[in-house]
């Protein structure tokens, strides 16, 4: 049996981490980090422990389980780096259980160090010039320290358990060739293409990102209106920057899973699967058929050291302000990297000071590139206003504009015009309306909302309905479907009640839109979904209220919609006046822009890094997931069920699950409608609660008589 000493591990470590921080300025701090996180294994009882559970010393096969000693490494750093304890220390304290609150940090390094631990002398270790540090940055400098010393921590480990393991990671193509082959394919694409004013406007927009790349590391956007090649161009800044500012790759952080499974695919045809990690929760390693490469894409998602990453908003950020060792890991990857944030205006005011001031710190202390991407640009800089004087707060310094604003590209791309129908309507006045048309889109706020206006439509032609009351194997095939049914040049009627997963990241092109009053982002939204293709002239999107039967919730989009309603009627409403005026709108009747007070946890050399993680959540999920029964979902619970939970299966089922509220899912609790057969798993196995076209009901027949016994 191979051995690997503590001092060749710890000494391992030190290098690893010490290499990933020099890339901020902090390899020494890093390199002490490893040479100390371990120093407790020095103590003989845990060395009993690690003989008896590898089995290297049956002598003690008896000993479960050894003492604690991340504390000691830490306690160390308190004694010999006092200055510096804070950077060293909480790192080492939390590197298996994650970063600590600072009280906690504080009773958990009080312990005594142990007498069978050696105290060498200290390594030469300087506190780095860091002059541009803010109070904001401090909680990200330590959660970066800490990412290089478990992701160094891991490696090290891997290497000497799982060699083989270990040498799937890395050699990827460099960001060079990756942008050759860009170059190639839009070369290719180029002269392919109609001589049209849409492709010179795509044309234009890659050229103005190409003259951009050449500037510094900072802040850039990209304002581009639906139909005018946003994906490709961002891709082509990026990697035409990273290559001029020697960044390590791109990662593209996108809220919707239905534009991330769209961008992800266009790029792995680009660059091929091997340079592009897709990760999200909807991912399945499985569907992958080459061993190898499933592999590396798994062991990528740990650490994120892949040349191209797609991921979700929720993931970038929630790990940004986590405190956990798996969602720290990756973060020392982002630095000296390119970030495009793509529809950048879906980013919840509740958190915006703190995600603001978490940008700002990857580019002034990190190295970090970012790029915001949209047809409907948030204002990011210069003084935030709330509805009161406290809520305000300094946003990025300078974003650079790559379009000119004088290239006028929402007139040039127009090709929808927004008309707002008069006084509040009811369901069968809006149904009626819809009625009228035979190729129609009308899009909602709310399932309740989807539902009755699907069931007031008249059933001849094809009939549609798409709302998160049906699982997400449902709605793709529904999508298809409907991307199918406008192929066809026949004069059968196609009508589609849907909710705002539409919205974005659907490729659908409809010559009449239906929105139900919402912010101005999303008609805007609404309205890419009406021709997309600019081969109709200029078509219309109806803007209506439901106030007859079903007013506005209070709210956020009472709050958007009253943004909007503010502006008064004099707008164009696609131009970049307009967005900013209803942003501004927007952020006078928001009372706090860090509602869970990041501020009062991070902003300080205290801080709560716990407490701040428990409270960071971009999404404030209050339903709960219940698999359901329609077409092969089935088969895959009865493996479910006599395999027990497992991370493939788990993957698979939930393209067979729904989301509900809390309410409802105890309404179906209690009428002995779910299941639980494995502990916070839940399943309705009934088919008569999910309907072909409408997805998961809860008002059904089956279901009152079941109040009635």
């Amino acid at each position: 049996m191979s051995i690997q000493t503590n001092e060749e591990h710890q000494k391992g470590v030190a290098f690893r981490s010490g290499l990933f921080a020099s890339t901020f300025g902090m390899g020494e701090i890093a390199y002490v980090m490893g040479l100390l996180h371990d120093r407790g294994k020095e103590q003989k009882e845990w060395q009993k422990y690690i003989r008896g559970i590898t089995g290297y010393d049956k002598e003690y096969a008896h000993v479960k389980q050894g003492p604690n000693h991340a504390y000691v490494g830490a306690s160390i750093a308190q004694k010999q780096y006092p200055q510096l304890a804070p950077l060293i220390a909480q790192p080492i304290a939390g590197h298996h259980r994650g970063l600590y609150d600072y009280c906690d940090y504080i009773e958990e390094t009080k312990g005594v160090i142990p007498e069978d631990v050696s105290l060498d002398e200290p390594v030469p270790c300087a506190l780095p010039k860091l002059s541009n540090l803010r109070k904001q940055d401090l909680h990200h400098v330590v959660r970066m320290l800490f990412s290089c010393l478990v992701d160094a921590d891991s490696l090290d480990a891997e290497a000497f358990m799982n060699s083989e393991q270990s040498e799937l990671r890395g050699c990827h193509t460099s960001v060079e060739k990756l942008l050759w082959k860009l170059e190639e394919h839009l070369q290719i694409l180029r002269a392919q293409s109609a001589n049209s004013e849409v492709n010179h406007i795509r044309n234009y927009v890659q050229e103005q990102c190409v003259k951009a790349s050449k500037g510094e590391v900072g802040f850039y956007s990209l304002t581009v209106p639906t139909g005018g090649g946003k994906t490709l161009a961002s891709v082509l800044w990026a990697l035409h920057h990273a290559v001029k500012n020697n960044l390590q790759r791109i990662i593209i952080a996108i809220p919707y899973t239905s534009i991330i499974v769209q961008t992800a695919a266009t790029l792995k045809g680009l660059f091929g699967e091997e340079n592009v990690l897709e990760h999200h929760s909807n991912v399945n390693p499985e569907d992958i058929d080459n061993w190898e490469l499933r592999e590396r894409m798994q062991l990528a998602t740990e650490n994120w050291d892949y040349p191209i990453i797609v991921t979700t908003n929720v993931q970038f950020f929630e790990s940004l302000f986590s405190n956990k060792r798996s969602d720290c890991r990756k973060l020392h990857n982002i630095i000296k990297s390119v970030v495009i944030l793509d529809e950048v205006q879906t980013l919840p005011l509740g958190f915006f000071k703190p995600i603001v001031h978490s940008l700002d710190t990857l580019e002034r202390v990190f190295g970090t590139s970012i790029l915001f991407t949209t047809a409907s640009q948030p204002i990011l800089s210069g003084r935030i206003e709330g509805s009161n004087p406290m809520a305000g707060f300094d946003a990025l310094p300078n974003v650079h504009e790559i379009i000119p604003i004088n290239a006028q590209l929402h007139d040039k791309l127009r090709r929808v015009k927004l008309e707002f129908m008069e006084g509040a309507k009811s369901y069968d006045e809006i149904a009626n309306e819809v009625s009228e048309h035979p190729r129609v889109l009308c899009i909602v706020n709310t399932r309740k909302d989807a539902k009755e206006l699907y069931d007031r439509l008249p059933d001849d032609g094809i009939r549609l309905h798409l709302s998160r009351m049906m699982c997400p194997a449902h709605v793709s095939d529904t999508i298809q479907r409907i991307k199918e049914a406008l192929k066809d040049k026949g004069d059968k009627p196609i009508r589609v009640i849907a909710t705002q997963l539409i919205e974005a990241g659907v490729d659908i092109d409809f010559p009449v839109v239906f929105r139900q009053e919402a912010g101005l982002d999303s008609i805007l939204q609404a309205a890419g979904r009406c021709n997309r293709e600019g081969k109709r002239g200029i078509c219309v999107t109806y803007v209506f209220s439901l106030g007859k039967e079903h007013p506005l919730p209070c709210g956020f989009i009472s709050q958007t919609n009253n943004a909007r309603l503010n502006m008064g009627k004099d707008f164009d409403w696609f131009s970049p006046e307009a967005m900013k005026s209803y942003f501004r709108q927007l952020h006078s009747r928001t009372a706090s822009f860090d509602t869970a007070q990041m501020q009062e946890m991070l902003y300080k050399p205290e801080c709560e890094f716990e407490e701040a993680a428990n409270h960071f959540h971009l999404i404030d999920d209050q339903t709960t997931s219940v698999i359901i029964n329609w077409r092969g979902s089935m088969n895959i619970y009865q493996q479910l069920m006599s395999q027990g939970p497992s991370y493939p299966l788990m993957k698979k089922m939930a393209q067979y699950s729904v989301s509900i509220r809390k309410r409802d899912f105890q309404l179906l609790k209690e009428a002995g409608a779910i299941e639980e057969p494995f502990e916070n798993i839940y399943a309705i196995t009934n088919p008569n609660f999910y309907k072909e076209d409408t997805g998961l009901t809860l008002n059904n027949q089956w279901l009152e008589e079941t109040f009635i016994i």
